[in-house]
């Protein structure tokens, strides 16, 4: 008997996210009234799935919840949401992560996160979602898990292109980029890669072509003033949209959502990129890291055609 058809398969976080939105947040001994509260799914690793199914994509997802009421709520929106499930681990007396994501009027975020190491992904978890990561076209592989679930998901997933979410270190960083076909770094992570401040896109594009040349197609870093992506034979530098920003939440997932779903279907590098920043534009005007993507308008937004 044969399994759902999975896509892409993404290894990483999940989590209930509690979003409180707030006019200013309150210092020691003060209070502030929530000026709107959202509980949702959450998680980097169910934002990118979630993302990819809105995108037409089927997602599957290998993370870990508890074995509470608050992991199967999650696991069932999940699956409302087209995201395949049966290789997300229900850890035996394990809480499910909780995030609470606190936003002040201009839109910054400071996060309280409560993600225990039961629901953290093992190795053997990894091991035991071989199937789907060997027949997967895309594997998407957050690198803020542990490094043994991390190496577990890149030995399976030896025949996939590799999406990397964050930025390899250790003695074995060469190898983990080597073993991709994208890498994705945020602000942090990109100078994480980099060593140093990336104090201008012209950086950030040296940057790229030296994570290019030790094997990946293309890197997609994110700076203060926008998003680099470079690949073999080009790059691009796209600033930040001039759009209200609630949250900035989830915009990088939805970014490498629309960049993976975008590659998959075929896309040269240059269409993926000024769609994937669509994606993370559309993103950040709603609190939360829930994405809401539709590709139609992605696409109008972007100024490509269908």
């Amino acid at each position: 008997m044969t399994g759902p058809v999975i896509d892409v398969v993404v290894v990483g976080q999940i989590a209930r996210d509690l979003v409180l939105v707030v006019d200013d947040v309150p210092g020691p001994g003060e209070s502030a009234d929530v000026r709107r509260r959202r509980e949702m799914l959450g998680g980097k690793g169910a934002n990118q799935a979630v993302a990819l199914a809105q995108l037409g994509v089927r997602p599957g997802l290998v993370g870990v919840v508890g074995d509470d009421a608050v992991g199967a709520s999650l696991v069932g929106q999940a699956r409302r949401d087209g995201i395949d499930m049966s290789h997300v681990v229900r850890r035996e007396d394990a809480e499910t992560g909780l995030i609470v994501d606190v936003v002040d009027g201009s839109g910054r975020w400071r996060y309280l996160e409560d993600l225990p190491e039961p629901v953290l992904l093992t190795g053997a978890d990894v091991a035991a979602a071989g199937r789907p990561l060997r027949e997967a076209a895309w594997v998407s592989v957050q690198l803020q898990q542990p490094s043994e679930a991390v190496q577990a998901a890149l030995e399976h997933a030896a025949d996939a292109r590799v999406a990397l979410d964050g930025a390899p270190s250790g003695t074995d960083r060469d190898a983990v980029l080597a073993a991709a076909h994208l890498v994705r770094a945020d602000a942090r992570e990109a100078e994480m890669l980099a060593g140093d401040r990336l104090t201008d896109a012209d950086a950030a594009v040296r940057l790229g072509a030296d994570i290019v040349r030790r094997g990946p197609s293309m890197a997609a870093l994110a700076i203060e003033s926008g998003n680099v992506f470079v690949w073999r034979g080009g790059h691009l530098v796209l600033p930040l949209e001039d759009t209200p920003v609630a949250d900035t939440t989830g915009a990088g997932d939805a970014l490498t959502a629309a960049l993976i779903a975008s590659l998959a279907g075929g896309d040269r590098p240059e269409r993926a990129a000024r769609l994937a920043v669509a994606a993370a534009a559309d993103t950040v005007g709603r609190p939360g890291g829930r994405p809401d993507l539709d590709p139609a308008a992605l696409r109008a937004r972007a100024g490509v055609p269908e």
